[in-house]
């Protein structure tokens, strides 16, 4: 797929995605391919452009990440450094997950997505990251593609 209609269909995903809908498989393992991509190719210290909005903590409170972009705007019109703990406790962290690493896609000189301790496979294991992939998509894939990308590629 050309770099034209990738762009496209993360457009459509980013709006699936701020209605609370999970993506399909397939599509969260491109989405997390593409973020390897991006990633890879960022110094371990990056510069951020000023203003920034600093979150941390969403812990998969989806509705509160929206009332954060309702309030300090969207990227990428308002600079974001989210500083991890994306998933675990809430009932949405799939969808807050995904839609973070979207964001981070699609804009990545405006949201800057760090590695939290909830990002990794033991903690996501206990606090509810995994079986929250298991009840959404029936195996474990999505929490692997995820906790990949966090493990390789997210800075602390």
């Amino acid at each position: 797929m050309d770099d034209k209609a990738f762009t496209k269909e993360l457009d459509q995903w980013v709006e699936h995605l701020n209605k609370c809908k999970v993506l399909r498989e397939n599509q969260v393992q491109t989405l997390c391919e593409k973020a390897k991509e991006i990633l890879t190719k960022e110094s371990n210290v990056q510069e951020g452009h000023c203003p920034v909005t600093i979150c941390r903590d969403v812990h998969g409170q989806f509705h509160d990440l929206m009332e954060l972009f309702k309030i300090g705007g969207k990227s990428p019109d308002t600079n974001y450094l989210f500083m991890g703990d994306y998933g675990d406790r809430g009932y949405y962290s799939v969808e807050t997950v995904a839609l973070l690493v979207a964001l981070n896609v699609c804009y990545p000189e405006h949201t800057t997505i760090l590695r939290g301790n909830h990002e990794s496979r033991q903690v996501t294991q206990v606090y509810g990251f995994y079986d929250e992939c298991l009840r959404k998509y029936g195996n474990a894939d999505v929490w692997k593609y995820f906790t990949d990308l966090f493990i390789c590629h997210l800075q602390l």
